[in-house]
């Protein structure tokens, strides 16, 4: 029996060869890692931040991005403390330096500081050694400011691309999302906002807010209150998420690796 090859079936054989050796060593590198955030649809991975956490308990974040003035941060930091909930606020570096009286204030009621990068502007946009220093400067100026370490990252406008993801992961930062947005930023009421919450309000959930907008500071407490009548437990996102052996599913629900018995 005699088998006849041409140049171009060797080379189907070839690339075949080569990406099942190339599979097979991904395959090995993913499951051998603690944190798995990269998810697969149609042949394509795609890194994916937090957007909800899975957890039992009935437990959610509020987050409030920080924006542009800081007139109401007095009012916000008011209505938490009425209602004994800590918070996480993510601010720019810009915004630190501006407003590093208001940023201490922040850290001295007992809430956290998340980094939102250096400058409020479209991370996708920028090559992976720019997007890493529009983070990395940002940590360095909240960092001087308050004196804490910063871990937790969200990208401006909520875009990001595997860029912006792996600038932040390759430098020890979670990208964390929201799950519910509660578009204050348009001049919804307490009432409006909260039927957008309502709708969507699970355990783990993420909810985004933003300082600087026409009623969020008015509305918080009325909306925190009703959170809690529904039994829910407001916890800083570092209490929420978790931060080693977690895989992220395609929706962005971080969930605890499965121990398996080897």
């Amino acid at each position: 029996m005699f088998f006849v090859f041409n140049k171009q079936k060797i080379y189907s054989y070839l690339v075949a060869a080569s990406t099942v050796v190339i599979l097979f060593i991904l395959s090995f590198f993913f499951t051998n890692n603690n944190i798995d955030i990269m998810q697969t649809t149609s042949g394509v991975s795609k890194l994916i931040p937090v957007y909800s956490v899975d957890t039992t308990k009935k437990q959610i974040s509020l987050s409030i991005n920080l924006e542009d003035n800081a007139e109401d941060i007095d009012k916000i930091l008011k209505a938490l403390d009425k209602c004994n909930v800590k918070t996480t606020f993510f601010a720019t570096g810009e915004w630190a330096e501006q407003h590093s009286k208001e940023l201490k204030k922040i850290v001295e009621k007992g809430h956290e500081v998340a980094n939102h990068s250096d400058k409020h502007i479209h991370m996708q946009d920028l090559s992976y050694e720019q997007s890493t220093q529009e983070i990395l400067n940002c940590s360095k100026k909240i960092q001087k400011i308050i004196q804490k370490e910063v871990k937790i990252y969200r990208a401006p406008f909520g875009e990001y691309n595997d860029i912006v993801l792996n600038s932040a992961i390759d430098n020890g930062y979670i990208p964390v999302e929201y799950s519910i947005d509660t578009l204050d930023y348009e001049g919804l009421d307490a009432s409006q906002m909260w039927d957008i919450i309502a709708k969507d309000l699970k355990a783990g959930a993420i909810i985004l807010f933003h300082n600087g907008t026409e009623n969020t500071a008015n509305s918080l407490e009325e909306i925190i209150k009703n959170i809690q009548k529904r039994g829910y437990n407001i916890v800083k996102l570092s209490d929420l998420i978790y931060k080693e052996n977690y895989e992220i599913s395609p929706e962005g629900v971080q969930t605890l690796k499965k121990m398996t018995n080897e």
